[in-house]
């Protein structure tokens, strides 16, 4: 087997599946509990919340652990739409001269994953008014657009870090200085991006960001969420104390020492992977440019462009004449793992709204493959991947 999907998720390392071994079976307690044998799995959750506050340079008690990156676009959005509604007496009604009434506004990029798309919807249905920014033909944000949406009742922006489906890596910078200069929250989908390039908060301006462990190699069903300092927002989950509060259920003491393990090789690692996933990223671009007639390369285009703009281990092409789920089929048969985009958006027969986004026709967004992939693909792998793309080409445009 070829697996050509890491964007939607990678296999747990063996260091990381011995890290959690013993909060399975030896050091179960619960962290809650105050006898000495609970202590060591406290000791665990809080250590790993120390190694990941390292890494990304922060308090230890900025960052809450959630089930995944879903959970904490969730709970970065929703929570600034409760915040506000709280906050501002004025929100639900008209003033005395028959104003408008004034709704807490939230900002979101068209190209966002659904776990964002779908909680502003959400918030939409209990009062808020979200704007959804356009984005470029290589799925960059509009920042004048997002600048001149900002009104006196906007309480979140809300734009990811790395496209999920495009690689496509925003100007976190300009945002966060925007949000910055608006007094308003800013919150980033980090999940592609985490342990693949670096995160400074102190010089993008983040107030929240979204994780997943599932993405570089740790375990499903645990992320994180940093809410930076001086932010408030009100508890997520309710019942008991555990994340100070915040967020209640027993932790995933397991899942959490995993997370720690994996974001620590990821971010030790990080340059060295990086020099080889954009040297493969070119080698396959320029493959396929020279054996699939009619492909054309979405997004920014490393040959071309600066590199420093996708991440390196993604790969994303639409194929003239091709819908991509009949090719993926034929891939399949051949043991390889590819994608025609967002994992979470499988089974839809809607084309791809990132693609949709991005200007391109309905056709042209259901021809869309994504490759993503890591240091270790061998080149015959690739070369290989490279020639079943252009045999099922050539087989599906002769049906």
């Amino acid at each position: 087997m070829i697996y050509l999907d890491h964007a939607a998720t990678t296999a747990v390392s063996k260091s990381v599946r011995e890290a959690m071994l013993p909060y399975f079976s030896e050091d179960y307690g619960n962290p809650s509990s105050l006898y000495l044998f609970a202590q060591k799995a406290k000791k665990a959750v809080e250590d790993s919340r120390r190694s990941l506050a390292g890494l990304l340079g922060i308090n230890p008690r900025e960052i809450y652990f959630t089930s995944g990156g879903t959970e904490s676009d969730n709970w970065a959005i929703l929570s600034a739409f409760y915040s506000a509604m709280g906050k501002k007496s004025g929100l639900s009604c008209s003033d005395a001269a028959g104003q408008k009434q004034r709704q807490p506004h939230i900002i979101c990029s068209a190209i966002e994953h659904h776990a964002v798309l779908e909680s502003c919807k959400f918030a939409e249905s209990l009062g808020a008014r979200v704007s959804r920014i356009p984005v470029d033909r290589e799925g960059f944000l509009d920042l004048e657009a997002l600048e001149q949406a900002i009104t006196e009742d906007t309480v979140l922006i809300s734009v990811m870090t790395a496209n999920n489906e495009m690689g496509t890596i925003q100007d976190l910078r300009a945002i966060g200085e925007i949000a910055k200069k608006h007094e308003v929250l800013f919150h980033t989908d980090a999940v592609q991006a985490f342990g693949q390039i670096p995160l400074s908060f102190s010089e993008m301006g983040i107030d929240l960001l979204s994780a997943s462990a599932h993405k570089l190699h740790g375990p499903k069903g645990i992320g994180l969420l940093v809410i930076r300092k001086g932010v408030r927002l009100p508890a997520f989950l309710h019942g008991g104390a555990q994340e100070r509060g915040f967020r209640a259920g027993t932790e995933n003491v397991p899942a959490i020492v995993g997370f720690a393990k994996a974001a620590k090789e990821a971010f030790a690692t990080m340059v060295e992977r990086e020099q080889r996933k954009r040297e493969l990223q070119k080698m396959f671009f320029r493959r396929l440019l020279q054996e699939v007639p009619g492909m054309q390369i979405t997004g920014v285009n490393p040959l071309e462009t600066s590199e420093e703009n996708r991440l390196s281990g993604n790969v994303h092409i639409c194929i003239e004449g091709i819908e991509a789920e009949s090719l993926l089929l034929l891939l399949d048969q051949k043991g390889i793992c590819a994608s025609a985009g967002s994992a979470c958006a499988s089974g839809s027969v809607e084309p791809s709204h990132v693609l949709l986004a991005m200007g391109k026709s309905h056709v042209e967004a259901y021809s869309g493959l994504r490759l993503s992939f890591e240091e270790d693909l061998k080149e015959e792998e690739l070369e290989f991947t490279v020639e079943a793309i252009r045999e099922g080409v050539e087989r599906l445009r002769r049906e």
